[in-house]
């Protein structure tokens, strides 16, 4: 495997060019697609990433993945909030661009969703997308080292596992969410996601396991795969309804390259929808007003979009109590560079984000759809400024089920131009209510016996809410995007869809998307994982192989 750089390669390709299959987008599934498809020798895959390769050193430790969110590593795009609705939070949403994707810059929190879920995507006529066709290849992604069962696989490339280090407010947290009437979960990709627990998390050996760490470097020696990085893409090169290759641009020079079977597009939820509308498909009207030949007319493309909220509350704590916050000082760093250099533990061995959980609330007849995040630290995660003393913790909650739609247009035709996004957060108010509820709910646990002996008080948002519409209100105009987007360019088979369960788009061969966007309906959790096997299953389809077996019925080990 080649990974150049985009001068190397623009020295190398000052001529037409081709490839078996040209992947865009080097994030966590366009990283999975092209090492799979790379296993035919008989293959030559090019893949393209904007962004550059993924040599932050805060990249490979899990204890420092809030720095990932600094610098080049993410393009960050200014969202409008829906007509009628303040707002006081930064409205903006942020894509990874970077090798690796979200899966080099995000928490590392690893959680699949609800098994019902996928079953919705299945039933929404995303036919073979069922948790019973999707499971195998959620198994097959996993090397875990802590579960070995009907679930988990651990002959995968992307090391799972439990927090290396978990800190000792983290349990305190755990009892008091039993105290408040929530059970145990031992996994939260077991099948019962509702209750307590500890997040699972994509890391191996103390260091990250993204998609470009798992599936790119164990294979740098193959040769029939070249990853190309800082190379923007400026249009899918479409004749006769048929993908026949991709034009991009290195340093200002536009190029193209050719495929010789595909072109699979993974460039994330934004820009995925904005890499077809650029190439002449979406909706015909629109494209004509931007001067953009319409080479299929698909309505679908750009709406759909789909993201998580959240909110934190921030608690100041009492004098004498610990949190990770004590590692900003310099004494206490080295001694996180000594644990860690020693036996890979302490905070630099730890996402910062070790005990979560998932409830209902009042919500009984529905799947839980409210997910918390508990951080020893003050706003560790978001930069929140410091409570007063210095010491602090966050609990981080969402409403994982929104139906509330947005979408992504273009401004123009330029590529450069950033895309419109309309995400219309919180426009029905059920997602105004649950979120409500999250809030009241998150505030009950901190207040139990458990954990209420270590805090000291509420630091943010630190007000009364004289009732429910107020509070509503508040998180309206507060809460703040999650970075979860999915669902512009959404999978099944109705005339608003963009793909079919296959992930080709329709009305122009040889062109597949497989990312966030083809999403249907956001999973209940992070979508990361989500992503990873949308990759797996993505690159069987493609190659046109069935479900994978696993190796225990191969070998008649234990897998």
């Amino acid at each position: 495997m080649a990974i150049l750089t985009s001068l190397e390669y623009k020295m190398k390709n000052m001529r037409r060019d081709s490839a078996t299959y040209i992947v865009v987008g080097g994030g966590t599934t366009g990283c999975i697609v092209a090492s799979r498809l790379s296993e035919d020798a008989s293959a030559k895959v090019l893949l393209i990433e904007e962004g550059p390769r993924d040599t932050s050193p805060y990249i490979r430790f899990p204890g420092t993945y809030y720095k990932t969110a600094q610098g080049g590593l993410l393009k960050r795009y200014q969202w409008e909030p829906a007509a009628g609705y303040e707002r006081e939070a930064n409205d903006t949403m942020a894509q990874a661009s970077v090798l690796g994707g979200g899966s080099s810059v995000n928490g590392m929190v690893y959680v699949r969703g609800n098994p019902q879920d996928y079953d919705s995507w299945d039933a929404a006529g995303a036919h073979g997308w069922a948790f019973r066709d999707v499971l195998p290849y959620f198994r097959r992604a996993e090397n875990n080292r802590d579960f070995s069962n009907e679930h988990h696989g651990t002959d995968g490339p992307i090391g799972i596992s439990f927090p290396a280090s978990v800190h000792p407010l983290t349990r305190k947290w755990l009892q008091a969410c039993q105290q408040s009437g929530l059970q145990y979960v031992p996994d939260f990709n077991g099948g019962l996601q509702d209750g307590c627990g500890l997040y699972q998390v994509a890391v191996k050996d103390g260091l990250r396991s993204s998609s470009a760490s798992a599936y790119l470097r164990p294979v740098e020696k193959r040769g029939n795969l070249t990853v190309l990085v800082g190379a923007k893409v400026l249009r899918i090169l479409v004749e006769q309804e048929r993908a026949v290759g991709v034009e991009y641009s290195i340093d200002g020079v536009k190029l193209q390259v050719f495929a010789d079977n595909e072109v699979i597009v993974s460039s994330g939820t934004i820009n995925s929808a904005k890499l077809l509308m650029l190439s002449g498909i979406g909706q015909g009207a629109s494209l004509q007003r931007h001067g953009i030949k319409v080479h299929a007319d698909l309505p679908g493309v750009g709406s759909n979009l789909q993201d998580h909220l959240e909110m934190s509350l921030v608690y100041q704590m009492k004098p004498g109590a610990d949190s990770y916050d004590k590692f900003k000082k310099p004494h206490w760093k080295a001694w996180a560079a000594l644990q860690y250099a020693v036996a890979r533990s302490g905070p630099i061995a730890s996402n910062l984000i070790e005990g979560g959980a998932f409830c209902r609330g009042t919500q009984t007849d529905l799947p839980p759809d409210l997910q918390y995040f508990f951080i020893v630290g003050a706003g560790v995660e978001e930069g929140t400024e410091r409570v007063p003393g210095g010491t602090g913790c966050t609990l981080n909650f969402e409403h994982v089920q929104p139906r509330s739609r947005g979408e992504v247009s273009l401004r123009s035709a330029n590529p450069n131009d950033p895309p419109r996004i309309a995400p219309n957060y919180m426009v029905d108010q059920h997602d105004v209510d649950r979120l409500a509820e999250g809030f009241l709910i998150g505030q009950e646990i901190m207040s139990q016996p458990a954990i209420e002996p270590y805090i000291e008080r509420e630091h943010y948002p630190g007000q009364r809410f004289s009732n429910h519409r107020e509070l509503g209100e508040y998180l309206r105009k507060n809460a703040r995007a999650a970075l979860h987007p999915v669902g512009t360019c959404r999978m099944g088979s109705d005339p608003l869809c963009v793909v079919d369960p296959e992930l080709r788009v329709r009305g122009i061969a040889n062109l597949r998307v497989a990312d966030a966007s083809v999403m249907p309906r956001i999973p209940s959790g992070n979508t990361n994982a989500a992503c990873t096997m949308i990759g797996e299953k993505a690159s069987d389809i493609i190659r046109g192989r069935g479900l994978p077996v696993p190796k225990s019925m191969l070998t008649g080990s234990d897998g």
